[in-house]
């Protein structure tokens, strides 16, 4: 075989050189093994190949490529594969020594044969059905182990018909072996190297989830919310994202920015694993560990029972008895509709309240005592939702806790951002927010995204046990008072309602008596061209 030129060698050094930048720099899996492959077959002038990965004793088929014949299958953008796993060793357990691609895959060692069907040492049979099917001819083959960092085979590249400069078949020469082997090599680590990115990936969320089972062992309602905000977040990133005009047409996101808010979304309530779970899930205002209501429904029989006795003996007539059971019954109704959380309480309800707490009666130890005591009074004096302020407190210090789990982490380059996206979700444009009092130009557009996404789901969640789920409408005219009390980020409302986000979600996560007919005109922050447009366009997105 005549020698190759110097610069021909130069040549392919330079090249087998650039390939391996390329593949080191490859992310995605099967774009990385369809790069393996034809860079292989350009390297050598193979009119055809195929790359095989070894899984459960088999070599199985990953990309399969043929110039001649057009065939493009696997990997990132072929068609699917039809055909079946070699295996590496028989039924009795001996070693497949039949099958070329099997013997390199299990010695190690490259095989080149000048034709195989001439080939007696392997079983070429499905390559002879294969050429007879197709009109092919299979000649020369080269096949590679790809072997790792530890020397491990982790696949095996298989390269058929070698051409020559002037486009005949021909075997595979010393030099095209030696290059092959050496990018098979280069191929090997790189795959690895991807693969562990991925199982490093892999091992990360399955961290996350855990945290997130252990809330929601605590709260089933806190863990729906850890899966939902996620959910949401990313449908209204990438409606931000295809924003081609306005405030936002400069945010765009890459596949890393999209893992790197999507693994903050999934953490943005971490820090509730050390929240108290009967304020999480604090469904009255008098609940703890249990509802007191029924420590005071105790109180108000032994109040009733005194009036019977008072009235057996004579010390009240029978219309005083009465008017003495109706008053107690009516104030026992007052203290259970109060208990109750709403979105706001009337201040005469606490008038009220005071009246009845100052109300005596004798506990078992005969001592006088006030009906309601000053704890049980302020809960039930709670004028929205069903917790104080030092439970609010409590509530809110989740995410001071959140911020510092996330920053104590050591974040890798691309996910550098993670806490702050997770720590801003409860910060307000105009400063007023918690933990650190963020404006919004102080925010990132991600964090902002998630304030949203945060606020939406809980209006709309059907699984809360303290309160009821908004309807969608009412949800959106919440969202834009919060808009106008520039709590929200107004362009991300925008759209958040331009790109129907909230029905993408609603059609999701909402049961359908939540998804209402909306008049856009009654929706607060919601402008006239605005709501003109979503009009015109509601028919289209029912």
């Amino acid at each position: 075989m005549p020698a190759i030129p110097s610069t021909d060698i130069l040549a392919r050094l330079e090249t087998l050189n650039t390939i391996g930048v390329a593949l080191s720099s490859e992310r995605d899996i099967d774009a990385l093994l369809e790069r393996i492959l034809e860079a292989a077959q350009d390297l050598v002038d193979a009119d055809a190949g195929s790359l095989y990965l070894i899984k459960d004793n088999a070599l199985h088929f990953a990309v399969i490529r043929n110039q001649s014949l057009g065939y493009s299958m696997g990997g990132k953008h072929g068609a699917p594969i039809p055909f079946p796993p070699l295996p590496l060793y028989l039924d009795d357990g001996r070693e497949n020594t039949t099958m070329v691609a099997a013997v390199a895959a299990l010695s190690g060692r490259t095989v080149a044969i000048a034709d195989a069907y001439a080939a007696g040492d392997y079983d070429f049979s499905g390559t002879r059905d294969f050429d007879v099917d197709t009109g092919y001819r299979s000649r020369s083959f080269l096949t590679v182990p790809m072997k790792d960092h530890d020397d491990r085979v982790v696949g095996v590249l298989q390269l058929i018909n070698a051409r020559n400069a002037a486009g005949e078949i021909c075997a595979f020469s010393q030099s095209d072996r030696q290059l092959v082997e050496s990018m098979a090599s280069q191929a090997a680590v790189a795959l690895n190297h991807q693969r562990l990115i991925e199982q490093m990936e892999a091992l990360l969320e399955a961290l996350i989830n855990v945290i997130n089972a252990a809330i929601d062992e605590k709260s089933p309602h806190t863990g729906n919310h850890c899966e939902r905000v996620p959910a949401l977040t990313m449908l209204l990133a990438e409606a931000a994202s295809r924003a081609g005009e306005g405030p936002l047409a400069g945010f765009v996101m890459s596949e890393s920015d999209r893992y790197e808010l999507k693994i903050a979304s999934l953490l943005h309530d971490c820090g509730k694993i050390v929240t108290p779970v009967h304020v999480i899930d604090k469904s009255t205002k008098l609940h703890t560990l249990f509802d007191r209501i029924a420590v005071i429904d105790a109180r108000f029989e032994v109040l009733l029972r005194d009036a019977e006795i008072a009235n057996l003996k004579g010390e009240i007539d029978q219309a005083q008895y009465e008017r003495r059971v109706r008053s107690l019954l009516a104030d026992r109704e007052l203290v259970r509709k109060c208990n109750i959380g709403s979105e706001q309480m009337d201040e005469s309800l606490v008038f009220e309240l005071e009246r009845i707490a100052s109300t005596p009666w004798r506990p078992h130890d005969g001592a006088t005592a006030s009906l309601l005591d000053a704890d049980e009074l302020e809960h039930l004096s709670v004028r929205r939702g069903t917790l104080t302020r030092s439970e609010r407190d409590i509530i809110n210090h989740h995410i001071v806790t959140t911020i510092r789990m996330l920053e104590s982490l050591p974040w890798p380059s691309h996910l550098a951002n993670v806490p702050e996206y997770a720590g801003g979700h409860h910060e307000r444009m105009n400063g007023k927010g918690y933990p650190k009092g963020l404006t919004r130009e102080q925010m990132s557009i991600q964090a902002r995204i998630m304030g949203i996404a945060d606020i939406f789901e809980a209006l709309t969640a059907p699984d809360r046990p303290y309160k009821r789920a908004n309807t969608l409408s009412e949800a959106l005219a919440i969202l834009g008072q919060l808009k106008l009390r520039e709590h929200i980020d107004p362009d991300l409302f925008d759209v958040f309602l331009r790109e129907r986000v909230y029905l993408d979600y609603a059609k999701r996560y909402l049961t359908p008596a939540q998804i209402d007919a909306i008049d856009w005109c009654a929706i607060p922050g919601v402008g006239a061209e605005l709501a003109s447009y979503l009009d015109r366009t509601d028919l289209q997105f029912s």
